[in-house]
């Protein structure tokens, strides 16, 4: 199969076998999104060789030897009842992260955080941008048959947008400022507008200052920003520049929510976090679930944060337009 393939930061098109992994299913790919993740391996972050990509929407095409779903985040979801059969020919998005189940974290209800992960195009385990990718049954969530697959490319993503509503509780009264308007905080930007909080939005680049406003949503600049007011602060630039504007955003008491990685070193001074008694949450993965209710109830729509959509044979040129600066979402037909 072809296959978009990353090795000591150099990315090139392959012919691979076809994975086969046993307990697993075979799923075709049909959308796959190129995230900062993607472009952030191939520029060193994080020692990986393989298949890059984990954002994608699919068809289950079959399933390998056992059906037992150990090794998912969820073995126990009621869906699994169902059997593996049931699976075949079902459109579907998947969970990242396959866990052992067994280790400390796994069974104290913390599998996304499993000592013995793999992470799907990021740590052991080859991604989705390729004709095929395999994952665990109990990872796998149908897509409504409302949900185009454009839209259902989006799950991981919005799922990661709403984890920090899963980490914090956002009140309609809370002031929250959203540092960084790029392919993740389009998401998180929509996905707080719906708790009703005085929120607005911090964007660099026009077109997504355009997109926030089509949304609704409320922009505000950076000389506008008040140091010290903010309830609720989330940072998603990933760079030194925006923590900077949002730890000085965020007020005596108040939360600020790291949606990025940063890439290498950087200085940070901690004694105002210490002084103003700041709580500091990083926040990554999240429910797919509530994700592909919002997309099914058009509550939240991605379809217009798409820039690009390549064929896989050109999936070096998609790469090469996701680079761009401002550039939203790139996508991958399988």
């Amino acid at each position: 199969m072809q296959a978009l393939w990353l090795e000591n930061q150099q990315l090139s098109l392959r012919d691979i076998p076809q994975p086969e992994v046993p307990g697993e299913a075979l799923i075709r790919v049909r959308l796959s999104g190129i995230c900062g993740t993607d472009l952030e391996l191939a520029r060193g972050y994080y020692p990986f060789t393989g298949v890059i990509g984990h954002e994608f929407t699919g068809e289950v095409m079959a399933i390998t030897g056992s059906d037992d779903p150990r090794g998912s985040p969820a073995a126990s979801r009621e869906k699994m009842t169902s059997g593996p059969a049931q699976w075949i020919g079902k459109r579907v998005v998947g969970e990242i992260t396959a866990a052992c189940g067994v280790c400390e974290q796994c069974t104290h209800g913390r599998s996304s955080h499993c000592e013995h992960r793999t992470t799907l195009g990021i740590r052991g385990r080859h991604g989705t941008h390729a004709e095929y990718t395999t994952l665990p049954l109990a990872n796998l969530h149908p897509v409504p048959d409302t949900v185009p697959d454009e839209a259902a490319v989006f799950v991981e993503p919005l799922a990661a947008a709403l984890q920090i509503q899963q980490q914090v509780q956002v009140q309609p009264t809370d002031r929250v400022l959203l540092v960084g308007a790029g392919r993740l905080g389009q998401l998180v930007a929509r996905t707080l507008a719906l708790t009703g909080c005085d929120l607005r939005v911090l964007a660099r680049h026009p077109e997504q200052e355009r997109l926030l406003q089509g949304a609704g949503i409320r922009l505000i600049t950076e000389d506008d920003v008040q140091p010290r007011r903010w309830d609720l602060v989330v940072e998603a630039t990933g760079s030194p520049s925006g923590f900077e504007t949002a730890r000085q955003a965020v007020r005596p008491r108040g939360t600020l929510v790291l949606k990025s990685t940063y890439r290498g070193e950087m200085t940070v001074n901690w004694s105002p976090f210490v002084v103003d008694e700041i709580s500091v949450l990083g926040s990554r993965c999240g429910p797919f679930a509530p994700a592909l209710r919002l997309l099914a109830q058009r509550q939240v729509d991605p379809i217009p944060l798409i820039a690009g959509c390549y064929p896989l044979d050109k999936a070096l040129a998609a790469m090469d337009m996701a680079r761009r600066r401002g550039m939203l979402k790139v996508l991958i037909k399988g």
